[in-house]
């Protein structure tokens, strides 16, 4: 069986002094190093549309698949650099309706307030030939809304993305890692191709496509350890 890592990333820079979770900081150097590494491991770094021939196990090839979570202006400013340098794509899944604004939902919790892409740079984004994900209008926690506000927040944010940079928004991102079998049933039921999660392990064509797993990278990962989560089982054990 093929197994495909979806790399989950959050923050590609430098992580402020004051920040809690520091850990889920890559620098923008170290990103630029792993781009790099699977580039030379043979790898093609795909944004998740690219990649659903494979994760539906119709094409088989050594893919790594790149997401971005949130919609950071870091995304556009030190991630975007290196994926054109090795020719990759990339998912940045966006909060349609925080657009320019702050991480309202966590800053509190993290002590920061980072800056999202206004709806510009969300453009310049897909312009660039990266692809925009969904991630919810306002980052709640999906198990805890209603029917009507499922339906706002993950048919909503596809509505909003794809009337703002005029093209399909496929692919969806629960906010939190959230999901029970009625969020699931919402996701399929606005028509995404794909959804990713927040659980542990590499993805494969048997999977539930709504509910993929990932693999977190974080800032202490030295170039072993990113090795490691990449070819082994490490992380399918620990999902």
């Amino acid at each position: 069986m093929n197994h495909i890592p979806i790399l989950m990333y959050h923050n590609i820079g430098y992580p402020p002094q004051q920040a809690k979770l520091r850990s889920l900081y890559v620098r923008t150097g170290a990103f630029a190093r792993q781009m790099r590494l699977l580039r030379l491991l043979g790898y093609r770094g795909l944004s998740m549309s690219d990649a659903m021939p494979y994760l539906r196990g119709e094409k088989s090839g050594r893919v790594a698949v790149i997401t971005l979570d949130d919609g950071y202006l870091d995304a556009l400013e030190n991630a975007l650099p290196a994926l054109r340098a090795n020719n990759f794509s990339a998912t940045c899944y966006v909060v349609s309706q925080r657009n320019g604004q702050h991480n309202d939902w966590d800053a509190a919790a993290l002590n920061v307030r980072k800056q999202l892409m206004s709806a510009e740079q969300v453009k310049q984004w897909h312009a660039a030939g990266m692809e925009v994900g969904a991630h919810s209008r306002t980052h709640p926690r999906l198990t805890g809304c209603t029917d009507a506000e499922l339906v706002d927040e993950i048919a909503g944010s596809k509505s909003d993305l794809e009337a703002l940079i005029g093209a399909p928004v496929t692919q969806f991102c629960y906010p939190y890692g959230d999901v029970d079998a009625r969020v699931v049933a919402a996701t399929r039921q606005a028509g995404y191709s794909a959804a990713t999660t927040t659980r542990r392990g590499r993805a494969s064509a048997v999977d539930d496509p709504m509910q993929l797993r990932r693999v977190l990278v974080v800032g202490s990962h030295l170039l072993h350890m990113f090795l490691i989560k990449l070819l082994t089982n490490y992380e399918d054990k620990r999902g």
